[in-house]
């Protein structure tokens, strides 16, 4: 079964300086049939205004993926880090115990696009940590490609969770397949551009909850970026 979810339906708010999409409740936006898919708990998707960003705030208990768009995001925490995010690089905090960092528009004439992912850990009380792994064109060109999950393992982002996250920028006209094991669950963001999954349209902003599909094509309408959570 696959639920889709036109991104028109999410919660929106223009502050001006921040214009922000809600795929679940978050903030002021609190619609009880979208709290939460799995662990995935939060999905954010947001521009900032050249110079602006979000000040120094703290996070407990939470596993924060961030993954830009377009533009630089500008990070510093408490645990010392400090630097810039840029389109295929995945940041990942496991705030845990407790973390406070910021994060600015790394440009001040430029805005920064990027969507901002909380999961639930697979247990509270962790240690904090912060990720940063970056990758190429290639490995995201026209094939799905692993940028976090759960365990150590190179090449890729640690989460504290049972859970897969793929990336993938499909050319017009290409097509990947996601597999998802029995009892496995899904969850498809677009990004940019628009795709088909399974024969439906899907347009930036869209997405879709997947549960028992075992058979599952996306192809690209026009050029596209998209995530692939892979659920427990």
């Amino acid at each position: 079964m696959i639920t889709f979810r036109p991104g028109v339906e999410r919660g929106h708010f223009d502050f001006g300086w921040l214009d922000t999409f809600h795929t679940f409740s978050f903030g002021d936006y609190f619609d009880p049939e979208q709290t939460q898919f799995r662990s995935l708990r939060v999905l954010n998707e947001d521009r900032v205004a050249p110079g602006q960003g979000f000040g120094t705030h703290g996070h407990r208990d939470m596993e924060i993926l961030t993954w830009v768009l377009s533009g630089a995001l500008a990070h510093e925490d408490s645990l010392g880090s400090k630097g810039l995010l840029r389109p295929g690089e995945a940041q990942v905090m496991s705030a845990g115990t407790g973390i406070r960092h910021s994060e600015f528009n790394g440009s001040s004439a430029v805005p920064v696009h990027f969507l901002q992912i909380w999961l639930l850990p697979e247990r509270q009380g962790l240690a904090p940590r912060y990720d940063q792994v970056a990758f190429t064109d290639a490995d995201l060109r026209n094939r799905l490609h692993l940028i976090a999950g759960s365990g150590a393992a190179p090449g890729r982002a640690q989460l504290f969770q049972d859970l897969q996250v793929f990336a993938a920028r499909l050319d017009a006209g290409q097509e990947v397949q996601p597999a998802l094991a029995p009892g496995r669950f899904g969850f498809l963001q677009v990004a940019t551009g628009s795709l088909w999954l399974n024969g439906q349209l899907m347009n930036a902003g869209d997405s879709a909850r997947i549960e028992r599909e075992a058979d599952l094509s996306v192809l690209a309408d026009s050029p596209t970026e998209f995530l692939f959570f892979d659920l427990a």
